[in-house]
């Protein structure tokens, strides 16, 4: 038999605690230990099966244990209190930059290194650019 295409069935997060997405595929969980502790209270198992990678925990975590941790009042105060944070980093205009640049506030910036780590889960590929060959382009 011949497969050409795969599907992938995901736990649906219930509504209560559907942050936990966002946050997870959000790089701001790399410096916030607070909020990897709810995966571990989650599923510790599963946690550390999964390399402690967030994503990858979603994706295997079960509907079941989603909906009970929804309904447990400790979970959601610890939930409620990260997302809390997470909101108010991401809103937050007192910030090193706008502060030391004001009218670099519209400024795009993007870095691109992958000679560091930011955390265990993520994996670095560095060294790809030594068989970079350049070549100068016209443009017309």
């Amino acid at each position: 038999m011949y497969i050409f295409n795969r599907i992938t069935v995901n736990p649906q997060l219930p509504k209560r605690i559907e942050k936990l997405s966002e946050i997870a595929n959000n790089l701001w969980w790399s410096w916030n230990t607070e909020f990897l502790r709810l995966f571990q209270k989650i599923d510790n198992d599963l946690w550390e099966q999964s390399s402690k990678n967030p994503v990858k925990f979603l994706k295997h975590v079960s509907q079941d244990r989603l909906e009970k941790v929804a309904k447990e009042t400790a979970f959601l105060k610890e939930y409620d209190k990260i997302v809390e944070n997470f909101q108010n980093y991401m809103n937050s205009k007192n910030t090193w930059f706008t502060n030391k640049y004001p009218e670099n506030k519209n400024d795009l910036i993007a870095y691109f290194s992958a000679e560091y780590g930011l955390d265990q889960t993520i994996p670095i590929y560095s060294g790809g650019l030594r068989n970079f060959i350049w070549r100068p382009f016209k443009v017309s």
